[in-house]
């Protein structure tokens, strides 16, 4: 049984189309250094449970999203390729320390992509990713969640319902956004 660790070309453009369009038809343009503003974070309709995934991280360790129940949780959709995916990566890891202290995790999933991949592409960043990054080489997690293109990003309140999804980049550093997130923090 042979492993998928990368997306095929009509894959991958089809993604890219998806991301595209969303970013269309918010009402931004489309540049080599932009990403959509940071209050453009869009409440999900019905506020659904969030799908229950066990995935690897780099190091191998198994992380199960129920288990950070009780906090506020990011899962960001991504992959290397995506360059919004690229972008908007170390803000995600500035938002980290800006939130340390708080109930409040992030779950960056890679998609399709294998380890050595994503490990040389994060050495490239500053600040460097300390949060957990995690595995989908299968896609298997990605085709449960509402993803409408990569990046997208979901907020999770506390009891594991999706609150608001982002599908494209984002800098989610932003002061704007990061209230948006303390404010599910600072609920019961």
């Amino acid at each position: 049984m042979q492993r998928l660790t990368t997306f095929s070309v009509p894959v991958k453009l089809l993604l890219t189309s998806f991301a595209l369009a969303a970013l269309l038809l918010s009402g931004n343009s489309v540049g080599a250094a932009e990403t959509v503003p940071a209050q453009l974070l869009f409440a999900m309709k019905g506020q659904p449970q969030a799908p229950d995934f066990l995935l690897a991280d780099m190091d191998g360790n198994k992380r199960r999203l129920s288990e950070l129940r009780g906090k506020v949780v990011l899962v960001n959709f991504w992959a290397t390729w995506c360059p919004p995916c690229r972008r908007e990566m170390p803000s995600i890891e500035r938002l980290s320390h800006a939130l340390k202290g708080a109930a409040f995790e992030i779950l960056a999933v890679n998609v399709a992509e294998n380890l050595d991949t994503v490990f040389s592409f994060t050495g490239t960043l500053e600040p460097i990713p300390t949060f957990p990054i995690v595995f989908d080489t299968d896609s298997k997690v990605l085709k449960t969640w509402p993803v409408m293109g990569l990046p997208t990003t979901f907020i999770l309140n506390k009891q594991g319902r999706i609150i608001y999804r982002a599908v494209g980049g984002r800098e989610f550093d932003d002061p704007a956004l990061q209230a948006q997130i303390r404010g599910l923090i600072d609920a019961p």
